[in-house]
């Protein structure tokens, strides 16, 4: 049976990213409002309430808003924005990073989608200290760029109107809004100090959390690169290797978009120091794309119709 969503605030980046790769699926049916009543809040209502599933691609106070409109007792959420990322009630919809996630996430009536941060510092950290190898009261540091996508229409805007503008490291007040996030889905202990930044390049994103591995314990690079090998197998999604040949890792300007999830565990020739690396598409498995897998999971189908793999 078709299922019908609408999607508010579909005429964002991430809307538009999630009802491209819905385009063409029988599975579903788009409800669309016409420009006229698009932030018409009875509109809105009745199109919540109509659907089956309803994505919210909105700022965190709409997105709150709008999850009020709910008056019946079956339309599912998928909520993108940074809202219900920690709240009780709400399943977090990342099915790959902890056993048990993805179960949460086909029974869930509320989701919240994960941050593009918090996907690659999680994927990276999580399993390793479920694990037993890295402790969940190390201070973490995580150092992060992303493309200027990930900023939505204002930065998109800025770095048009400012072609010289190459690099803008920010976040530097050290409290992001992606910090209880990490913090409350990694267990940890501490907030995890986080260097974000922003590049000339639309779409792309590389984590980076370097680890001085002699403190914590006998624990190795190898032994961490065999863990997330292991914990990640026989994902179509997340792949995991290590360094091998490699001597950079790169994101281009004009990078394909892509749903994919790449981890990398760098170290150095004694094994005590490594470089946990993420590398995604911040407007795909950060974003759009991982709405979508939830869309799947929730309906009982494959979880990587439509995705760019």
């Amino acid at each position: 049976m078709t299922k019908t969503i609408f999607i508010d605030g579909a005429v964002g980046t991430t809307g538009l990213e999630i009802a491209e790769r819905l385009s063409g699926r029988e599975e579903f049916s788009l409800v669309q409002l016409p420009e006229a009543e698009r932030k018409d809040p009875a509109a809105r209502r009745a199109a919540i309430n109509e659907s089956d599933f309803v994505i919210l691609c909105l700022p965190d106070d709409a997105a709150i808003e709008a999850v009020a409109m709910v008056d019946n007792d079956r339309t599912r959420i998928i909520d993108a924005s940074t809202a219900h990322r920690t709240a009780e009630g709400w399943a977090y919809g990342f099915a790959e990073f902890r056993a048990g996630q993805r179960e949460a996430i086909a029974n869930a009536r509320f989701v919240s989608n994960p941050g593009c941060y918090p996907t690659g510092f999680l994927a990276l950290v999580a399993p390793l200290i479920a694990s037993g190898l890295l402790p969940a009261d190390w201070p973490y540091v995580m150092n992060a760029v992303s493309g200027y996508s990930g900023g939505g229409k204002a930065l998109i805007e800025r770095f048009a109107a400012e072609p010289d503008l190459a690099f803008r490291a920010y976040g530097l007040s050290l409290d992001h809004k992606h910090l209880a996030e990490m913090k409350r889905h990694g267990g940890l202990t501490h907030d995890v100090i986080f260097a974000p930044s922003v590049i000339r390049a639309f779409r792309g994103m590389l984590v980076d959390i370097p680890l001085h591995l002699g403190p914590i314990g006998s624990v190795t690079a190898e032994q961490l690169l065999e863990e997330l090998s292991d914990f990640y197998a026989g994902s179509k999604i997340v792949s995991v290797e290590g360094r091998g040949e490699r001597t950079e890792l790169l994101i281009s300007e004009n990078d394909a978009a892509t749903d994919k999830l790449e981890l990398f565990v760098c170290g150095n020739a004694g094994g005590y120091h490594a470089r946990l690396i993420a590398r995604l598409d911040n407007l795909g498995k950060g974003a759009s794309g991982a709405a979508v897998q939830n869309l799947n999971i929730m309906a009982g189908l494959d979880e990587t119709a439509g995705l760019r793999l």
